[in-house]
């Protein structure tokens, strides 16, 4: 399939003896950006992670599509699997190793010769210039803003044709958060497909071509983000209406 990344069918999986997942549909259409949105417990987490195989479906199936359009059914591989064929996560915790140097998290990476190597690290620090200049400090000496780019950079070294990010904003200031939904937008620019699920749902839809909403893990809505960012019941049930200035100054 030409137009598609990825497709999730009839996704059901969970934790011991409870489905938290329930015949969960999306799809990732090739260079789109596409966003989970839903409320605390709806599946967004779970969902991500039974895509990148760190949690089993126990019924449905994820198919990924590569460059050429060839399938390959990913519910019985193992992440290193699925990351060799081009789909990386970059988990909202521990997306890098602290005790590391920047440029050895880069390092683990890639699994490139030295020649390729040094072409990946140019591009991706193109894109990441400021840790061009952090390369021999240790991760953990790194801001959260700057560990969360290294995590993007990281996930990059590979060449993935698509990315998974689970909350790539989560505990930044706001000025950060531009910056990290910036490169989201600019590793985009650049042909990679992005799924993410986000907690600054807003500023997610703004961004997104395409988005689901889940409930109960379940699919409720879906469609355009621009389309649900305007519609008054995914504003009432899942973002929250802003107060006017006479509300916030009675």
């Amino acid at each position: 399939m030409d137009d598609v990344a990825l497709a999730a069918r009839g996704l059901c999986a969970g934790y011991g003896d409870e489905d938290v997942l329930h015949d969960v549909s999306i799809a990732v259409p090739r260079g789109a950006i596409v966003a989970v949105i839903g409320p605390n417990g709806s599946g967004k987490s779970t969902l991500l992670k039974t895509i990148y195989g760190l949690v089993r479906a126990r019924r449905g199936e994820a198919v990924l599509y590569d460059r050429r359009g060839k399938a390959h059914d990913l519910t019985a591989l193992r992440p290193n699997q699925i990351s060799a064929l081009g789909m990386n996560l970059v988990p909202q915790l521990a997306n890098v190793f602290p005790e590391m140097s920047v440029l050895e998290n880069l390092e683990i990476g890639s699994a490139l010769n030295k020649v390729r190597f040094a072409q990946h690290l140019d591009r991706v620090l193109t894109t990441f210039p400021a840790l061009r200049t952090m390369l021999r400090r240790r991760a953990a000496t790194l801001s959260g803003g700057q560990r969360q780019m290294l995590g993007l950079a990281r996930a990059l070294m590979s060449g993935p044709t698509l990315l998974i990010l689970d909350e790539p904003s989560a505990g930044l200031a706001p000025a950060v958060v531009e910056e990290v939904f910036a490169k989201i937008k600019a590793i985009n620019a650049e042909g990679v497909s992005i799924l993410m699920i986000e907690q600054k749902a807003r500023q997610c839809l703004a961004m997104a071509d395409y988005a689901y909403v889940l409930e109960q893990g379940r699919n409720r809505l879906e469609g355009p983000g621009s389309t649900l960012l305007a519609d008054p019941d995914v504003v009432r049930l899942y973002l929250g209406a802003r107060r006017t200035a006479a509300q916030r100054n009675p």
